[in-house]
């Protein structure tokens, strides 16, 4: 694959001096790799260690040696392509890790008739947990993290160390395993099948605050379950009215999400992301997806200062399927870092992955994926989709779509990419049937998104999404930025 390149105004040209190289062009010279010492959010291993007291043996070392791996992994190491990741909206010299938060006695909150079990948190602070009777009499559990490894240390141990689905060379992944202040682990046994979804909302973004997270999801063989993942910013934040984005204390939310699915079981998983502009969010997802089994993600990014989203999809099993939408809506100085990675490994497995980004004001998206089909993958049927949706002459999207393919037996392997302004075709049609032009760009920006939307399994939590795309639209449009469209 290859990037093009912008050059700059060109000037006289000089001879160089006597005896003195030429120095190459800038694009020429190899870009150093960053590291993770260059994020300015410190982990230090005083703080570790206070976690890892009273921990299982397993436990405290698993933390240590992730905590190496952090310092020792780049944060960007993908060599098909320039690393865009960008840290300097991130200013967190002053951003503290919580304490862990140890489980006290919450009492169990019954689940509403619309969701099958629910669990809520606020920063590091558990603040209700429950489950229906019915997802109770299936066998479904929902509990803290803590908790976990200390009713079943065998298994923890297992999902945690033994075979964690945590991206290898993730150092943003590898922070939260090494740091982790709060988690939750959801089960659902063989062949229970819930026809409501399981809600996790996590309350984050207090100023100078650190929450570090792991969300474990394991469905055994033939099991059916819906997950919604809520992230919101705190009712106050304490930011002062009219105080410049720069001057303003930030917070930092950095999670990973830990999939396995059994053979021949269904997941549809929906993560709405909704924090507050002073929030940096570091997400990494990884899902083990078995033989005959289903997986749905639905991920919408509409908040932080910062968002680093990163989706590795392993499918082991044979026939088995993963579709991946997701989707940014930018504004202000927003910065969205989406990168996706699908290695298919058994036979006859299927991909379809698609990012959408809409982007405002001076924000930008980069949106990275590869596509790896193994020697095994015989019959493969994989698709990659990157488009970027520019309404401003600032805002700035890149797609970089790539393919790796060790199996030429297939039965597609292939990309699209595109960046650019709204369809004028489109445009015209709407306003020929007599819809006005703001109207007109609204529809067919919020039209963009809605492949998302429609896949969140639970219909308040669409409702609520449709209004915050709603909202930011109508938040940002100005009457001069869309005559200048």
């Amino acid at each position: 694959m290859t990037e093009g390149t912008t050059s700059g105004p060109v000037g006289p040209a000089i001879a160089p001096t006597e005896n003195v190289p030429p120095v190459a062009p800038a694009r020429d010279r190899p870009r150093a790799r960053r590291r993770a010492d260059e994020l300015t959010f410190r982990l230090d291993d005083a703080y570790v260690e206070r976690l890892a007291a009273g921990s299982p043996d397993w436990l405290a070392e698993d933390r240590r040696s992730a905590l190496a791996r952090f310092r020792a992994t780049p944060l960007e190491t993908n060599q098909l392509y320039t690393p865009y990741l960008d840290l300097r909206n991130a200013r967190l010299e002053e951003v503290e890790p919580q304490p862990r938060q140890d489980v006290r006695d919450t009492p169990a909150t019954v689940a509403t008739d619309d969701i099958a079990a629910s669990a809520a948190f606020e920063e590091s602070d558990l603040h209700s947990i429950g489950l229906t009777d019915a997802a109770r009499r299936a066998g479904v559990t929902v509990e803290p993290l803590t908790a976990f490894v200390g009713r079943a240390a065998g298994e923890a141990q297992r999902l945690l160390t033994n075979d964690p689905p945590i991206a290898t060379g993730d150092a943003l992944a590898e922070l939260a395993r090494a740091g982790w202040n709060q988690g939750v682990v959801v089960r659902v046994p063989s062949g229970a099948r819930l026809d409501r979804p399981i809600v996790v909302r996590w309350t984050a973004g207090t100023p100078g605050r650190a929450v570090l997270t792991r969300t474990i999801i394991e469905l055994g063989d033939g099991a059916e379950a819906s997950f919604v993942e809520e992230l919101v910013p705190p009712a106050s934040t304490g930011a002062r009215t009219g105080e410049a984005a720069d001057a303003r204390p930030q917070s930092l939310f950095a999670g990973t999400t830990e999939v396995r699915i059994g053979a021949h079981a269904r997941l549809g998983l929906a993560s709405l992301q909704e924090l507050g502009p002073d929030t940096v969010v570091f997400q990494s997802r990884t899902a083990r997806i078995g033989e005959g089994a289903d997986l749905r993600w639905a991920l919408a990014q509409l908040g932080g200062r910062l968002v680093r989203s990163r989706v590795d999809n392993v499918l082991i099993g044979d026939r088995s399927t993963v579709e991946q939408t997701e989707i940014v809506f930018g504004t202000a100085e927003l910065l969205f870092d989406l990168t996706s990675y699908t290695r298919h490994r058994g036979r006859d497995t299927t991909g379809h992955l698609l990012s959408k980004g809409v982007l405002l004001d001076e924000s930008r998206t980069f949106m990275k994926g590869m596509i790896t089909i193994e020697k095994t993958a015989v019959g493969t049927d994989s698709f990659l989709g990157e488009f970027g949706m520019n309404l401003s002459k600032k805002a700035r999207a890149v797609a970089i779509p790539s393919l790796e393919i060790d199996q030429p037996d297939c039965r597609r392997a292939a990309h699209s990419s595109s960046v650019g302004p709204i369809d004028e075709t489109q445009l015209f049609y709407l306003e020929s049937r007599g819809i006005p032009p703001a109207e007109a760009r609204k529809f067919i920006v919020l039209g963009f998104l809605e492949p998302v939307v429609v896949r969140v399994p639970l219909e308040d939590a669409q409702d609520r999404l449709r209004d915050a795309l709603d909202a930011k639209w109508e938040a940002s449009f100005r009457p001069e930025a869309d005559a200048a469209a």
